[in-house]
Parts: structure tokens; C-alpha cells; sequence
């Protein structure tokens, strides 16, 4: 059996050798704990357990590695405690304990391992001295940088030019940088900011340092897989071979690099600001995460994915068709594992599903990538209805008609519709049902 994935470091369908098939090694970013996440962090968390999936079905369960990290040292999160008027411990229990129970509604693995970046300072500033010993890193001001100049080949991954590179990181302009695209390693920490001491000082690691110091923990100098959303791909992941590579003295830091596309909703960009903010617990409130997680595979993980009602509904359907049709499982039909082998095929895996006519064909394909063909798990909820807020955007609503913002009404009816709200119009105003 032949694995071929599109390997965005060398930008084509190679083929899967691993460096020991005995022990397959991956990596994903995991989660910085905050806040809720959103469904387009819930895309790399079940593309990428599709993958896992794979590899333990061609290689055996004890035979591969698949680590996630869990951010839980970052600005946002310090932010997010100040402003909650809380620790920043509090905020990273609860939002952790949020991800897990959100993600095991879609049904994904545990990864192998679940590495905390707060539990593993002392392996970033073994390699933050490494670099400095090696010539790849600078204390100035406090800070200690990596020194983009002295590694020759930097840039490979995203393939940007020096210009594309200082635009796109969005690095801090300051006076003890010697090049604009250096990035920092360390960083001072005051006041409540959280901090470790070090050779540097009393301060905290810089995000990318983060994972080359888990992945190599965990994987090793170098290893099979590094995934992660396209959104990573620069200068997070850039920055993660930088680091990586210069420490140790290797030629790569993985051997294949995967990057899933953009979400959007609706046909818009997702964000807070148009209302169309979707994250995965709202979306667990009135869909099964079985559901969500289908909808999501019908699209190919490179692709961009246009996530709306529509596809959900269709998904719901689809999935009670063929959980109707299950039986116990047997064995998983060669075009299921040929589509999967195929750079991750999902959607065609999904229509060769159309195709089976054993029952236990169809449960052993399905289990294969993560649904339990159990009806009890694709059953609609209603949620929780919060009939205040509703009135409210009826309300809303109304007024935008009066002033004949048809734009802003339609924006409204789109909202309560994802909120599984039905209107309908009439002489007597406008009366809603849950559908």
C-alpha cells in the first residue's frame, strides 16, 4: 500500500516513507487556551485525526506517534485574565477543559500525547542557548532573537522573498533587532505576566519556540509529519524549522509538512465583526459533532471550505442515510483505503461510501474515519433557546426593514436561521418557531 500526500515543502504529491514505520511520528499545533474555539480551529483537530486514523489502520495502533500541544503561555490568554479580573491559571483550566469537551463531541482520538508549552520551559531555554552557542541567536534589550541572516536557506517552506517575509510576519519594529525579520525567542515578563528565570533574565518563550521544543521532546530531532492550518504555515511554521534545524544541525526538522485551507462562512470571512463568528461549542448546541465533523471532510482538508446551513443539512441527511444502512463492521473496502491514501481523499471516500452495499462494509469505512453509525449521536437538538436574545433580533430586524436596509435584515434572518430559528412574516408582525 502506497501513501501520497501533498508535501507543502517540496510543493508536490510525494510518497509516504517513514523514517521507522515501528514508530510514525506527527505533529499538530494544538490550541492556544483563551477563549472558545472556533470551527476553523475545529478543522486541522478532524482532518488531521483522519490521518491519524490512517496511519494506525496501515502501520497498527501502537506504531504511531501523534502529538498536539496545548498553548497555555501567550499575550491573549494574559490579556484575557486581566480583563476577567482572574489568573491566568484560571483561564487556561477552564478554556482547556472547554477544547476537550468540545472535540470529543466531534468524535476525534486522543493524540498520543498532550504536552503543556508551561511544563517545558526547560527545553526551550536548552535550545534558545543552543541557538545562541551555534551563532543563530542574540540577547539584546532583554530579548533574545533569532538571527534570520545566518540561516542561508530560511524561507523554504513558504517560498516568500525578504519583502513578503517582513510584511507578512508582522514583527515588532524595534531598535535592537539587526534585521527586520528576526523573531524573538525570549522576552521579558513585568508585572503579572507570567515568567520563568533564565540566563536572560526573568521572562517568557516566544510562541514559535514552543513547539520546536515539544515536537523534539516528544518526535525527536527530526520526524514524519508537521501539520497545521495554511494560516501557520508563515511564519509559524518558518520560524519552527528555523529553530529547529539551526539547533540541532539537520537538514529538515519534518520530512512532510501539511497545511488544510481557509474557512469561511456563508461565503464571507469569518469574524466577530459580522456576526458570523461561529464557534465549536454554539455549533454543538443545536448539531451533532458527527454532523459537523461530515460536513467538514466533504471538502477536501487543502481546499477552502465555504461552511454554511445548507451543507449542514445536506450533511445531516447523508449521515442518517448511511447509519440506516450499517451493520456491524467487518472489513474496510480497498477504495476507501485507496481514496484516504490519496493525499487524504475525504470527499471521495465519502462517494465511494455511495457505493458499498455491505452493511458491515459501510460501518467498517465509517469507523474508519471517526463515525459510530450511531443514530442517537446525529440527532438534532433544539438547544438551549434563549428567546430573549431571539426577540431581540426580531426586533432587530424589524427595524432594519422599516429603514429598508434590506442588507442588515437579511444579515439578521441569516443569523437566527444558524441559530436553527424559522421566521415568518405576516399582517400581525413576525412570529418564529424553532425548525
Amino acid at each position: 500500500m502506497t501513501l501520497k500526500f501533498y508535501n507543502s515543502l517540496t510543493r508536490s504529491r510525494d510518497e509516504f516513507k517513514p523514517i521507522n514505520a515501528e514508530n510514525v511520528r506527527m505533529y499538530a499545533c494544538g490550541p492556544t487556551v483563551y477563549d472558545y474555539a472556533h470551527i476553523g480551529n475545529a478543522r486541522p483537530i478532524i482532518v488531521f485525526d483522519v490521518l491519524f486514523r490512517l496511519l494506525r489502520h496501515v502501520y497498527g495502533k501502537d506504531h504511531v506517534t501523534y502529538v498536539r500541544n496545548i498553548t497555555d503561555v501567550d499575550d491573549k490568554i494574559n490579556a484575557r485574565a486581566e480583563r476577567e479580573g482572574i489568573s491566568i491559571a484560571e483561564v487556561t483550566e477552564r478554556t482547556t477543559e472547554q477544547f476537550h469537551a468540545d472535540i470529543a463531541a466531534l468524535g476525534v482520538l486522543e493524540p498520543t500525547v498532550e504536552p503543556r508549552a508551561t511544563a517545558h520551559i526547560k527545553q526551550m531555554i536548552d535550545m534558545v542557548s543552543a541557538l545562541i552557542e551555534k551563532g543563530h541567536a542574540y540577547e539584546a534589550d532583554g530579548h533574545v532573537l533569532f538571527d534570520v541572516p545566518s540561516m542561508p536557506d530560511y524561507g523554504q517552506l513558504s517560498n516568500r522573498n525578504r519583502d513578503e517575509m517582513i510584511a507578512g510576519a508582522r514583527v515588532e519594529v524595534a531598535s535592537y533587532k539587526k534585521d527586520p525579520t528576526d523573531f524573538i525567542l525570549w522576552k521579558p515578563s513585568t508585572g503579572n505576566e507570567p515568567g520563568w528565570d533564565s540566563p536572560w533574565g526573568y521572562g517568557r518563550p516566544g510562541w514559535h519556540l514552543e513547539c520546536s521544543a515539544m515536537s523534539a521532546k516528544y518526535l525527536g530531532e527530526t520526524f514524519d509529519i508537521h501539520a497545521g492550518g495554511i494560516d501557520l504555515q508563515f511564519p509559524h511554521h518558518e520560524n519552527e524549522i528555523a529553530q529547529s534545524r539551526c539547533s540541532h544541525g539537520t537538514d529538515v526538522m519534518a520530512n512532510v509538512w501539511l497545511h488544510n485551507g481557509f474557512l469561511q462562512v456563508e461565503g464571507e470571512k469569518m469574524s466577530k465583526s459580522l456576526g458570523n463568528f461561529l464557534t465549536i461549542h454554539g455549533l454543538l448546541e443545536y448539531w451533532p459533532g458527527e454532523v459537523l465533523k461530515f460536513n467538514m471532510l466533504r471538502t477536501h482538508y487543502r481546499q477552502p471550505i465555504d461552511w454554511t446551513e445548507k451543507g449542514l443539512e445536506e450533511s445531516l441527511t447523508i449521515l442518517q442515510r448511511l447509519y440506516d444502512k450499517c451493520a456491524e463492521a467487518t472489513t474496510v473496502p480497498a477504495t476507501i483505503i485507496d481514496a484516504l491514501s490519496d493525499d487524504l481523499n475525504t470527499p471521495k471516500a465519502i462517494a465511494e461510501l455511495h457505493q458499498i452495499t455491505d452493511p458491515g462494509e459501510i460501518a467498517a469505512a465509517l469507523n474508519l474515519m471517526g463515525f459510530s453509525c450511531d443514530t442517537a449521536k446525529i440527532t438534532k437538538s433544539q438547544g438551549n433557546i434563549d428567546e430573549a436574545k431571539i426577540n431581540a433580533l426580531i426586533e432587530s430586524r424589524n427595524q432594519a426593514r422599516a429603514d429598508k436596509n434590506w442588507a442588515e435584515s437579511d444579515r439578521i434572518r441569516d443569523e437566527l436561521d444558524a441559530m436553527g430559528i424559522e421566521l415568518k412574516d405576516g399582517p400581525e408582525g413576525t412570529i418564529w418557531k424553532v425548525k
